[in-house]
């Protein structure tokens, strides 16, 4: 079993590293303050640790990247080219300007012919994204409930082989895989977020609602 090494510490990272902790994965998390997360650590037990973003990056074989979007190259690199180089990384970031939402609808950095991931893909070419868990808020992101339906999660990327790593982690997570295709998808899938958004901000309700493609 693969470790994963997580690089950031909000309320996504520290999701999603539970949910490989549940299923028996051993986790780092890397983060820029080690000492705030002494309380995730101890209740997580002994599979959970904490480090820089250099530590994670270099303990994982299979890395995440959950921070804001104006930091993710920043923090790829502080995880160092070294450790990051020839791994697959679930790219989870959005896009999202620092300014308050227009009636519900978030405003983005890029534009609809760019993408953040096509960006730090062009940026660490060495490295493996995965565009993946952009879309759906923390509180579904592990085996969400919706009455024995799984939702849809859409991924991007250019080597087929982490995304069939990446389909497998979706599975056990409670998800049905829609692969888009290669990094120039993630001009579609990034806006997800948006519109995911719209619902929550509008209803204040951020737990009951998820994407679905229908296929006949």
């Amino acid at each position: 079993m693969k470790n994963i090494g997580i690089l950031g510490s909000g309320v996504v990272a520290t999701t999603l590293a539970g949910g490989f902790i549940k299923n028996g994965y051993k986790v780092c998390l890397g983060t820029g303050h080690p000492e705030k997360l002494s309380d995730w650590k101890a209740q997580q037990g002994a599979n959970a640790t904490v480090g820089s973003f250099a530590d994670a990056a270099s303990f994982g074989d299979l890395l995440v990247l959950a921070v804001k979007g104006d930091a993710a190259v920043k923090v790829l690199e502080s995880a160092s080219k070294n450790n990051i180089e020839g791994k697959t990384i679930i790219d989870t970031t959005n896009p999202i300007e620092p300014a308050p939402p227009a009636n519900g609808v978030l405003k983005f950095f890029t534009s609809l012919n760019e993408s953040l991931m096509e960006g730090l893909q062009k940026a660490f070419p060495g490295v493996n994204f995965v565009k993946a868990f952009n879309s759906v808020g923390a509180p579904l992101m592990i085996n969400p409930d919706f009455n024995g339906i799984k939702p849809s999660m859409f991924i991007c990327g250019n080597n087929q082989q982490a995304k069939t790593e990446v389909a497998a982690i979706n599975a056990l997570f409670g998800f049905d895989t829609e692969d888009m295709g290669a990094a120039e998808a993630a001009r579609a899938i990034e806006p997800l977020c948006i519109l995911w958004c719209i619902t929550g901000f509008t209803t204040g309700k951020w737990d009951g609602h998820a994407f679905k493609l229908l296929k006949k």
